[in-house]
């Protein structure tokens, strides 16, 4: 049985669709001091799959209600599926006396279930956080579907070399093209500074592709950069639209035509989904 979280509604469903798992009857309300109450309001013979992205501290503590609702009413196994993982960013220490914030809340999920998956999380090292056995699973290749099928040579560009590997896989699912990332990394340098290692912009489709976009300051500063540099068409892509902040207007302001998504987080972009990915995990 498929229990969804507040922010994941159509990607549980999505799930459900995939997996023939049924949808399950979770009922998530406020009270008036702000406490949170979940009710699994019917019994769960087997397995309960939890789905819910953590975009929120009221999502973590969420995720933790429905875990244990879904054991008292009855689940044998609890699988929890975390789409997106927040405090993702906060995967190490920057600063004596910082606490490495992922970790935390990773520990705090892991009593409750008997496992997890989650999504393109932001480091490589973040399934050993969990003390639960833990599965991320690639969706970025689900990005190479909603591109526009005429793309003129196609340069697929990570915003560093650390989203390279995502460039390379939407590359590969989309089937030609070229990839490269820019240096220095587009989070710490102006677009004046950024530009691919090896390959030529000028007269060029740029897609670029980064695991989340925040406040939009990286993506937009890597496509002034590429406009600057002569990019016919300008995409963004990424697995966690989190578009905080006016990012998206502050996408289309730095010349992107257009900005496609996965479904981790519900947003106006999140124009493929990455329910079969998961499904294939459970």
């Amino acid at each position: 049985m498929i229990l969804s979280g507040s922010a994941s509604q159509t990607l549980a469903a999505r799930i459900a669709e995939a997996t023939g798992e049924p949808l399950g009857a979770a009922e998530v309300e406020y009270f008036p001091d702000g406490e949170l109450n979940v009710e699994v309001t019917e019994s769960i013979a087997d397995r309960a799959i939890v789905v819910i992205s953590t975009v929120s501290n009221d999502a973590h503590l969420e995720a933790l209600l429905l875990q244990d609702a879904a054991r008292q009413a009855g689940a044998k196994e609890v699988v929890t599926v975390v789409p997106y993982p927040g405090y993702a960013r906060q995967n190490r220490k920057y600063r004596p006396g910082d606490i490495v914030s992922l970790r935390t809340v990773a520990r705090a999920l892991s009593p409750g279930t008997d496992r997890v998956i989650t999504v393109n999380p932001h480091e490589a090292d973040a399934e050993e956080m969990f003390e639960a056995p833990a599965t991320a699973v690639d969706g970025s290749h689900r990005l190479a579907a909603p591109l526009p099928g005429d793309l003129t040579d196609p340069l697929f560009l990570g915003t560093d070399q650390q989203a390279r590997p995502l460039a390379e896989s939407v590359h590969n699912s989309y089937g030609t093209g070229t990839v490269d990332h820019l240096v220095p990394p587009a989070g710490s340098a102006t677009a004046a500074d950024l530009a691919p290692t090896e390959a030529a912009i000028d007269g060029r489709d740029v897609v670029f592709v980064d695991d989340f976009v925040a406040t939009g300051g990286t993506m937009s500063t890597a496509a002034r950069a590429a406009t600057d540099a002569g990019a016919e068409r300008v995409f963004a892509t990424c697995v966690h639209p989190l578009l905080a902040s006016g990012a998206w207007s502050k996408l289309l302001r730095a010349g992107v035509e257009d900005m496609y998504a996965t479904d981790t987080l519900e947003r106006i972009v999140s124009d493929v989904s990455v329910a079969p990915v998961i499904a294939d995990a459970l």
